[in-house]
């Protein structure tokens, strides 16, 4: 595993965050699946440090592509494709729903509409993610 392709990894998570998932979730505001009291790129503070939703959401899109791209970039073809969509939308809303919530001390969330909707955008974000690692050279053409 090598430093460039953690920081590569970081890069294309952080970016397909910005572009792919709130792309989607933007479309889905402006289809009415998602509310529009909830907008996409929205810049509401998030504590403790009050960085704007937006980019908190881009830093743990990073995270997660700086973790999941030493697993990942070795696959070739349909199969890097498909993990990528798969393991982003599993992993990242599992993680939403089941982690998150008792970590800040809230109830956790009811699956229904909500958990459709994470796995729609959370897969967006798994695809733009390996989009990118093969734009910025982290991987092979497949």
């Amino acid at each position: 595993m090598s430093l460039k392709l953690l920081l590569l990894g970081f890069v294309a998570g952080f970016l397909a965050t910005l572009i792919f998932h709130q792309g989607l979730w933007y479309l889905f505001n402006h289809t009415g699946i998602i509310p529009l009291d909830r907008p996409a790129w929205a810049t509401d503070p998030i504590p403790p440090f009050g960085v704007p939703a937006v980019l908190s959401k881009a830093f743990w899109g990073g995270l997660w592509g700086l973790v999941l791209a030493p697993v990942l970039v070795h696959l070739s073809g349909p199969s890097y494709w498909a993990a990528w969509v798969i393991v982003g939308a599993l992993a990242l809303t599992l993680v939403a729903f089941f982690v998150v919530p008792p970590l800040k001390g809230e109830p956790m969330q009811a699956m229904g509409p909500r958990f459709l909707i994470g796995l729609a955008v959370n897969g967006a974000w798994g695809f733009g993610t390996a989009l990118i690692l093969q734009i910025l050279g982290a991987v092979r053409s497949g």
